[in-house]
């Protein structure tokens, strides 16, 4: 059985916590590969909103499997509070695996993101100051601490005072910090081991074992194609690959077990944090998005800035992650627009772009060319397939789906679990 591939298209927040939880009972393990408590999932079930920042969405449909694969960070503490509060409201969550080779995002990984975050005042990155960053560079400069790790004291002890070497000369002579000593970090960890132990899997063998079993697996991202390391709006990006190809190096599944790609595309555009932003609004219509359809982070709380919907950054994301299939959320907080405009290409100082830029400065100066459909005025949330849907709204969807090369198989009608419709099966 081939495994199925889930990214956001845009920055993120694009509604990937209710397209997993949908596909969540036809689906045998739901992965999270990247990122870590930085970004969030709202989900809505029977008028109850859960939001979950470091489990996979899976969590929350009971003949699930939730992974936490070994490209992701983990914060101990926010993975065993966030379990505490769905087993408090009685969500099950006992299924949930973990990578022995995720690394553990350390206190002073957390000072360093903040203090590092303020140091950098005017050219600061917007990040959530959780941490995550700075764990990925000891990852990659092989100076990290991983899950196995904290079942062997004298590894992990070995391994804390090899990171504080450097780390506590950068925050006591260029921060003005105070240096943090071996034992508080070895307090802070231990005590989570033992409670953490039975969840610890080589989780690379038992997904492909899965796969040979013929189970369903879906690869959850966290943050989206444009926050990726590599392929996102640098520098204003995450840490992690959070495209296509990170599914396959923060899971061990190779690409060879990939079949399907399916990216979550917003019926307009939200960002988090500083960074270019070609269709942001600054007027009534950005208030409109951002009040109409509750744009304020899961994680952080944040007002999201907002604008209207970009298609040069869905061909893109097409392109970088090789979509098969998009499902467009929130199209119901368009309703009552006399006119939708939606982002075709940019003007980039008199040349016209159809793609994105390649150069950073010029997606920075980057402006909109707009086409304007009519809006619709009816009430969509009830409407469970695409002929019930408004003839403009239909419409809207049928030219974004001209314009970034792919099918759209679902559409998002509303906030709950059921409003959604389901044009094209997302497993077939």
């Amino acid at each position: 059985m081939p495994a199925i591939v889930l990214v956001g298209a845009q920055w993120g927040d694009e509604g990937k916590g209710k397209a997993t939880d949908l596909m969540g009972s036809d689906v045998h393990y739901v992965v999270k590969f990247n990122g870590g408590n930085n970004a969030g999932h709202t989900i809505v079930i029977d008028g109850e909103k859960y939001a979950l920042h470091l489990l996979p969405s899976g969590i929350l449909t009971p003949t699930c499997t939730p992974v936490i694969g070994n490209g992701v960070v983990i914060d101990l503490e926010v993975l065993f509070r966030e379990i505490d509060g769905l087993e408090a409201r009685g969500v099950a969550t006992d299924k949930l695996v973990v990578s022995a080779n995720a690394h553990i995002i350390a206190p002073y990984n957390r000072t360093l993101d903040k203090v590092t975050e303020r140091f950098l005042g005017s050219r600061k990155i917007g990040t959530t100051g959780r941490g995550i960053g700075p764990t990925y560079a000891d990852k990659m400069s092989r100076n990290g601490i991983r899950v196995q790790d904290l079942f062997d004291e004298h590894i992990l002890e070995q391994k804390v005072e090899a990171a504080l070497g450097l780390k506590n000369q950068v925050l006591t002579k260029i921060y003005n910090r105070r240096a943090i000593s071996v034992q508080e970090i070895m307090d802070e960890l231990l005590p989570y081991a033992a409670r953490l132990a039975p969840m610890v899997a080589d989780t690379s063998l038992l997904l492909e074992q899965a796969l040979n079993d013929g189970k369903n697996v879906l690869l959850e991202a966290g943050q989206a194609t444009l926050l990726d390391v590599d392929h996102g709006t640098y520098p204003y990006v995450t840490s992690s690959s959070a495209t296509a190809g990170g599914a396959c190096t923060g899971s061990g599944i190779p690409p060879t077990r990939v079949s399907r790609v399916i990216a979550i595309l917003k019926a307009y555009t939200t960002r988090v944090g500083e960074g270019p932003f070609p269709t942001e609004l600054f007027d009534d219509n950005g208030e409109f998005l951002r009040k109409t359809g509750a744009e304020y982070g899961t994680t952080t709380g944040r007002p999201r800035r907002c604008g209207w919907m970009d298609t040069v950054i869905g061909r893109y994301a097409t392109r970088i992650n090789g979509v098969t299939d998009f499902v467009v959320t929130k199209l119901d907080v368009l309703t009552g627009l006399d006119k939708v405009p939606i982002c075709v290409a940019y003007d980039v100082d008199g040349v016209r772009h159809d793609e994105m830029p390649v150069n950073q400065s010029d997606f920075h100066h980057a402006k909109p060319i707009y086409a304007e459909l009519d809006g619709w005025w009816e009430d969509i949330s009830a409407c469970r397939s695409f002929e019930e849907l408004p003839s403009n709204a239909q419409a809207y969807v049928l030219r974004v789906e001209e314009l970034i090369g792919a099918r759209v198989c679902a559409i998002g009608v509303g906030p709950a679990r059921d409003e959604i419709i389901e044009r094209f099966p997302l497993l077939d």
